[in-house]
């Protein structure tokens, strides 16, 4: 049984999980999430997205 996970739908679950138990942590969890994707996007590395 093969598992593959990859990066954007376990960071939606991750954040999704931590929106439910704080929602006031909304608006770190989307400013990470989008500084992420903008680094990863730069360097080159966005067909892990």
């Amino acid at each position: 049984m093969n598992l593959h996970l990859s990066l954007a739908p376990l960071a939606s679950l991750i954040a999704g999980i931590l929106i439910l138990v704080a929602p006031r942590l909304l608006n770190f969890i989307v400013a990470i999430y989008l500084i992420v994707i903008g680094v990863m996007g730069l360097v080159g590395h966005g067909k892990f997205i």
